[in-house]
């Protein structure tokens, strides 16, 4: 490619196919003493004459037929650049990598990301699920491009951007007899199904035991929220969980649903670099998250958040 001019190659096509100098002059808007400038140092440079006069008409010799296959190739592969450039500038394409919890990722991410694959077909979403300390060391490391994650999280290379209050429940099987008011001191003596050790959520939660001064033993510790909801659902005890994971009546069937007193929140946030550079792409895919919360009510005023 070193010293070619892919208007000159341009220029060289319209010859052919006008079947003139002064017509492929014309529509480049050049003079006709500039075209066969070009013509001649296409031929100087491969030593070959390209063009023939044949009549009125000039057409292509054995050595320009040739080269025109090529154009066409390079000119196709050309307009295919450009239409691929085109379409990184404006934000429909690219592939975006998204850490998250598995809760998030199961009740929160799908419907938000076949949304946003209908707006933008070409942006490809890759969703991985992990705890809090593995996303933010992939997301400093540029493994992953965002995370979305539950708060508090340190580390001054980190742009946090708070985006909805979760509000944690408590589940029990639906033909379990009601609870007026879910304090620690009541879950204390029921049979505890509850989030496996090292789960940031698990945490949480133990916290809000430790709070009250109550100490809890789970009859079980799962790492699966849909294993927790189906253990509940078998009368194997009662459950806490985000209020993400039975929001919808479908995620609710055979389960009640009881807040806690206190109420108990974590709050999610979307982490980045503070020098991730915002492609169109990764831009869609914050803005798609931002239009979550607005479709989430905050917590109350006086929840304990976490």
């Amino acid at each position: 490619m070193r010293g070619l001019n892919l208007d000159h190659l341009r220029v060289l096509l319209d010859i052919f196919e006008l079947g003139s100098f002064s017509a492929a002059a014309e529509r480049n808007g050049l003079t006709q003493p500039a075209v066969s400038q070009q013509v001649r140092a296409l031929e100087r440079r491969y030593g070959l004459r390209l063009v023939e006069r044949l009549g009125r008409r000039v057409s292509p010799t054995a050595a320009g037929a040739e080269l025109v296959d090529h154009l066409r190739r390079i000119e196709a592969a050309v307009a295919d650049a450009d239409q691929a450039m085109q379409s990184l500038a404006t934000g429909v394409s690219g592939r975006v990598r998204l850490g998250t919890g598995a809760t998030a990722c199961t009740y929160l991410l799908p419907q938000a990301l076949a949304g946003l694959r209908g707006r933008y077909p070409d942006i490809e979403v890759v969703a991985s699920v992990g705890n809090t300390a593995d996303i933010l060391r992939e997301v400093e490391h540029n493994q992953l491009d965002l995370g979305l994650v539950t708060l508090p999280v340190a580390g001054r290379a980190f742009q946090v951007t708070p985006l909805m209050d979760d509000e944690f429940v408590v589940i029990f099987p639906e033909a379990a007899a009601a609870v007026a008011r879910v304090t620690p001191q009541v879950l204390a003596a029921q049979s505890l199904v509850l989030f496996e050790p090292g789960a940031r959520t698990r945490d949480i939660i133990d916290e809000w035991f430790e709070d009250a001064g109550v100490a809890v033993r789970p009859a079980t510790e799962l790492g699966s929220t849909e294993a927790l909801k189906e253990f509940v659902r078998a009368g194997l005890g009662c459950g806490i969980v985000p209020r993400m994971a039975v929001a919808r009546a479908g995620n609710r069937a055979g389960l009640r649903v009881q807040s806690l007193t206190p109420r108990l929140v974590r709050r999610l946030a979307i982490v980045m670099r503070r020098d991730k550079p915002l492609s169109r792409a990764l831009r869609q895919v914050v803005e798609m998250l931002q239009a979550l919360s607005a479709d989430r009510p905050a917590a109350l005023a006086g929840s304990r958040r976490r």
